[in-house]
């Protein structure tokens, strides 16, 4: 396998390159003071074809794989990791879902729009009392006619207010029942279905979460995803993606500190020579740059799995259990590389060892990951 970057993927890298130069870079810290959720600048990714990298070009989406999709979360995360993870979540939950799952009509309706950046996605599984026990949701979906009246509450929902779009998961079975739960597409125009408070986060301050609360939604028949029962194996395999996308965030984050760090290292001088020339600074950046080259070949094998249709459970989990605490060891050797300068908010370590511990958690927390592991080797 050649893991070296195509020719369609350094065009990816260099377009976002150009694109978060102009777009992104200035603009990095206001967002993270302020919280900003910053829904132009997702748009314009969606007109780059950033917003639909894995949807075939029939349903308007870039038609590209998984090899391609990893260079592009990448590349946004080692600029702003906020604007990665929104991509991220856009793409693998959201409309990855209606992808894998929807039927003809529910694709001709959605993903060209959700493709194109036109419409943002959301993805609602977790709850207040359900993260990684996902099988005990509360969240209930009643049948009603034709319809479907849903009622709870979902917490840590990525574009919970501004999404325009959500797949949400509610239970129509019994408590634990892995076929007990079923998937719906939701317009947020429905009646019934509304944003929850925004969550004030350590870090990935830009990109938004909230709560979503459901009253009564009423939702028809037509929006179930698949077959009624199944919500709940399909989100496993689309977290199975997901997890994916989550290390390729990891990596970025673990390469925008090493990059920023090698820069700092050779400007900053002490004892008269770069701190680079000092052995005990060398040897963290060659750590940091074993480690990340190691990543990248966990990820990529990953995604050249899914991109050849194989069964990924183990090395999606290996991925992303390996790359998330790999982003928090980095962004920490980061922040000592530049001392008490990397505590400080003027240089951009400081946020990426913010944003890395998210990694760790979103899409299946470092402990989930390995019992998946665990449980795919013990077969």
């Amino acid at each position: 396998m050649d893991f070296s970057l195509n020719e369609t993927q350094n065009m990816v890298a260099q377009s976002i390159r150009d694109f978060s130069k102009r777009n992104i870079t200035p603009h990095i810290m206001e967002w993270d003071e302020a919280q900003t959720f910053p829904v132009d600048t997702l748009k314009a990714l969606g007109k780059l074809g950033m917003m639909g990298v894995l949807v075939p070009e029939q349903y308007g989406g870039s038609g590209l794989g998984y090899a391609e999709y990893v260079t592009a979360i990448t590349e946004i995360s080692a600029i702003d990791p906020s604007l990665g993870l929104s991509v991220a979540a856009h793409n693998s939950l959201c409309t990855g879902h209606i992808l894998q799952f929807g039927n003809e009509e529910q694709k001709k309706e959605w993903l060209p729009k959700l493709a194109t950046g036109e419409l943002i996605g959301a993805w609602a599984l977790t709850e207040p009392n359900t993260g990684s026990d996902a099988g005990h949701l509360r969240t209930t979906a009643k049948k009603d006619g034709d319809h479907w009246v849903l009622n709870g509450m979902k917490t840590f929902i990525t574009h919970g207010k501004s999404g325009d779009v959500a797949v949400v998961i509610a239970r129509t079975g019994e408590p634990n029942d892995n076929h007990g739960m079923t998937a719906f597409i939701i317009d947020k125009k429905t009646k019934g279905i509304s944003a929850g408070k925004k969550l004030d986060k350590l870090g990935m301050r830009a990109s938004e979460t909230t709560e979503l609360m459901l009253d009564d939604c009423r939702v028809h028949e037509s929006n179930v995803i698949g077959e009624v029962g199944e919500g709940f194996v399909q989100a496993l395999k689309v977290l199975d993606g997901g997890r994916i996308s989550i290390a390729s965030l990891g990596l970025g984050i673990a390469k925008g500190a090493f990059r920023a760090s090698v820069a700092y290292a050779k400007e900053r001088e002490q004892f008269g020579k770069p701190i680079a020339k000092h052995q005990a600074i060398a040897f963290k950046l060659a750590n940091m740059a074993t480690e990340i080259e190691a990543a990248e070949l966990l990820t990529l094998h990953a995604a050249f799995l899914k991109d050849t249709g194989k069964k990924v459970s183990k090395e999606s989990a290996v991925a992303k259990y390996y790359t998330s605490e790999l982003a928090v060891r980095a962004s920490n050797d980061a922040v000592q590389i530049f001392g008490g300068y990397g505590y400080t908010k003027d240089f951009p370590v400081e946020k990426f060892y913010r944003d890395s511990k998210l990694c760790t958690i979103g899409e299946g927390t470092s402990e989930i990951q390995k019992m998946v592991i665990s449980r795919e080797i013990l077969k």
